[in-house]
């Protein structure tokens, strides 16, 4: 079968099936200034309730979040050739997600993670199965109007040069955004991928560990990001807002989250629900300051559901909390 090529959005990075696990009984504890999930140990644990969540992780979450938006939206990624893969696969086509790109790999598992949640938090117990990554086989013919890059296994050096080669080339903008192990590797090694970016996504803690930054000054941390090569940078602070440096504009803007309905349930996915309605903004040909007014809509709603996909929106409803919004709920240039 002919693969589909008229791709606006193309997410790659690796997909995972999420079990909630809702627990009853646990402590937070603070040990060395690390805040730590505590339970009794070597006894049978009660837990309320597990919920199974397919075709997750931070390229397909943001696949999903793109063809809601209206994006005609493709995910690159691999699964295993079992049942796991195969409902994976089902899960993204039945929400609008071309699956042409997916590579099913004998042999291998499709990757499947524990989530612990509790208190709105979560802890993950992940496990990554090594892939074979070959761009040149994955994207023969196909040159997207925007790439999505985000977490890939460990072992994938050589597909990061590949695709920093690709996007350069074919003149394709990009957004970045690092998942544990992209970020743990710092900016050097990543260089090419960084200079290819043409939007970057991270959280403060993030910038910092990247950037090898004590500091919380976001400012500057936007123009450090953006001289590794992103030509726009976006930081979020969790309730604090988010940040943007649009170096076409030279503008640096500030923007608060958009005021929760009722507390969140659950926080997973809410950094790829807010990149990905950012990048798809920008794909519709919105400016930075109206992308900004965009992502944190969408993460509002996410938090509202367990798991990263059933509270992504669709623009007409994002439109509609933009027109409700409060009056404080604008971009200011800072």
């Amino acid at each position: 079968m002919e693969k589909n090529k008229n791709i606006d959005f193309m997410a790659i990075g690796d997909i995972v099936i999420d079990a909630f696990i809702k627990l009853k009984e646990a402590e937070i504890e603070y040990e060395h200034g690390v805040k730590m999930l505590e339970m009794r140990f070597g006894e049978k644990l009660p837990y309320d309730s597990v919920k199974v969540v397919k075709a997750v992780g931070n390229a397909p979450n943001a696949s999903v979040s793109a063809a809601r938006l209206g994006l005609n939206s493709a995910v690159m990624t691999h699964v295993g050739n079992d049942d796991f893969g195969k409902e994976c696969l089902d899960s993204l086509e039945e929400k609008g997600v071309i699956t042409d790109y997916v590579t099913v790999e004998d042999g291998k598992t499709t990757n499947y993670h524990y989530v612990l949640s509790f208190k709105a938090e979560r802890t993950i117990l992940i496990k990554h199965e090594e892939y074979n990554y070959d761009l040149a086989t994955q994207a023969e013919g196909v040159i997207p109007k925007w790439v999505y890059f985000s977490s890939v296994g460990e072992k994938s050096m050589p597909y990061h040069a590949d695709i920093a080669a690709w996007v350069k080339d074919n003149n394709i903008k990009m957004a970045f955004q690092p998942g544990t192990f992209q970020i743990s590797l710092g900016a050097e090694k990543l260089k090419d991928i960084y200079e290819a970016s043409e939007v970057f996504f991270c959280n403060v803690e993030e910038a910092q560990q990247i950037l090898s930054e004590k500091s919380r000054d976001v400012k500057k941390m936007l123009k450090a990001m953006h001289d590794l090569g992103p030509k726009i940078v976006c930081i979020t602070d969790g309730p604090d807002g988010a940040y943007a440096y649009d170096s076409y504009n030279d503008q640096y803007w500030f923007h608060p989250i958009y005021p929760d309905p009722k507390p969140p349930v659950e926080r997973t996915g809410a950094g790829d629900s807010f990149s990905s309605a950012f990048t798809v903004a920008l794909g519709h040909g919105k400016t930075v300051k109206e992308a900004l007014s965009w992502a944190p809509i969408n993460s509002m709603n996410v938090v509202q559901y367990i798991g990263a996909q059933e509270g992504l929106l669709t623009t007409e409803q994002l439109e509609g909390f933009l027109a409700d919004a409060p009056d404080h709920y604008k971009p200011e240039q800072i």
